[in-house]
């Protein structure tokens, strides 16, 4: 049985965030929001390979969908340090709602088309090239600051457990609802945190030392450039950002890979994929949490959890590919301690940036951050559906999963000199 001063040490590592009210409201809300993106995220990839039989097209979609991310990411990082964070939000959170809403109605008529698609996911990238410096940001307004690093750990294990609760709804609700009552679903989501972050205490946020307002294009790149040198000239940093770039970009597709390897290969159907995809999310969710145990982030985690996607990201392609009748099983199996290796990586990662970093340059540090993560995504997502077109689905898992495994050693190489 724990003793009192055990549990004291434990209670924090999940009620610390959860003691402020504005991080309660804004932590809830966008556990509903989220879940609802994932919902539309998996009824989307459904929907391509409806249109088409190319798994090329998964690739391109994403590519869609994440490259406004990696142009104007940085850009967005300049607007979050110049803009009240609470009001920014409240933009992008109703762009991203109309958005959705569209999608579902376009494809409810039968307007919805492949270059419909890929311009709805190019508006959305550009929406979330603003929201992702922004939200990332906005944890250090609602906590102090010898907490943000567990209120990301906190904030990873929500976006996972939208991951879990998401797909799954989804994987069921396409064959009751359809693609464009998922899309639907995923617009009303958005009230959540809408109303979360109308129902917040302005006098209870911490705001971050605004930068002044650029009005020029050499503003905005004298701004720029400075959180961009930060980066650079910090080398903890640096390796942080090369790891979630080079590791995210090669082995965290799997939003390309899953529904070939669940419709073609496994033969599971969408309930099956919405489990393969819950799987991937609910390891995410371990890593998560496990991550919010952490009195402080350790870069032993980081490279930990990226060798830990790699070779699980190996092993499943192995057996998806054997044939065997318990390959569906041992795959999910397999997703689920790559998904809690990559969260338990990315979140640290994150955590790892932001407390290394001055509240007034976080906006722009966290843009860096982001593009990369995000931005990544694009390149990977061309390459894996290129390789997942060239020799399927459990050889582009297998490729990917032996790239993350050289870029984690040569980290850990790099690591061991500047510690």
């Amino acid at each position: 049985m724990p003793t009192t001063r055990t549990r004291s040490r434990i209670a924090p590592a999940w009620r610390g965030p959860f003691r402020h009210r504005n991080y309660r409201l804004f932590w809830f809300g966008q556990l509903v929001s989220l879940a609802g993106t994932w919902m539309q995220s998996i009824a989307q990839a459904w929907y391509i390979t409806e249109l088409t039989n190319e798994p090329a097209w998964l690739g391109i979609v994403a590519a869609a969908q994440f490259t406004p991310v990696m142009i104007l990411g940085l850009f967005g990082g300049v607007l979050a340090d110049a803009l009240p964070k609470h009001r920014a939000l409240m933009g992008t959170q109703v762009s991203l709602m109309v958005l959705a809403l569209l999608q579902a109605a376009l494809v409810a008529t039968g307007l919805m088309t492949l270059p419909l698609l890929i311009l709805m996911a190019v508006l959305l990238g550009v929406v979330n090239a603003i929201d992702m410096p922004v939200r990332q940001s906005f944890f250090s307004e609602m906590v102090p600051e010898d907490e943000v690093g567990r209120a990301v750990a906190m904030n990873s294990a929500m976006f996972n457990g939208a991951r879990v609760i998401g797909p799954a709804i989804g994987g069921v609700l396409i064959g009751v609802i359809g693609v464009a009552g998922c899309f639907a679903v995923n617009g009303a989501s958005f009230l959540a945190v809408l109303l979360a972050l109308l129902f917040m205490r302005a006098e209870e946020l911490r705001p971050a030392p605004r930068t002044p307002r650029p009005r020029t294009v050499a503003d905005v790149l004298i701004s720029l450039a400075e959180g961009v040198r930060f980066v650079t000239r910090t080398p903890l940093i640096a390796l942080c950002v090369f790891v979630i770039g080079v590791v995210s970009g090669v082995a965290m597709n799997f939003n390309v890979i899953i529904p070939i390897l669940a419709r073609s290969v496994l033969e599971i159907g969408a309930p099956g994929l919405g489990l393969l995809m819950a799987a991937i999310g609910f390891g995410s969710l371990s890593g998560a949490l496990a991550v919010t145990m952490l009195r402080q982030p350790r870069t032993a985690v980081i490279i930990g959890g990226a060798a830990a996607l790699g070779a699980l990201s190996i092993v499943a392609g192995a057996v998806s590919g054997s044939g065997a009748p318990w390959a569906a099983l041992v795959t999910g199996v397999a997703l689920f301690g790559a998904g809690f290796g990559a969260i338990a990586m990315a979140a640290t990662a994150n955590a790892t940036i932001q407390t290394s970093t001055p509240p007034a340059l976080r906006g722009r540090v966290m843009s860096v951050y982001t593009t990369v993560f995000a931005g990544s995504t694009p390149i990977g997502g061309l390459g894996t559906g290129a390789v997942v077109s060239l020799i399927g689905a459990p050889g582009a898992l297998i490729v990917a999963g032996g790239l993350a495994l050289i870029a984690t050693a040569y980290a850990a190489t790099r690591w061991r000199s500047i510690l």
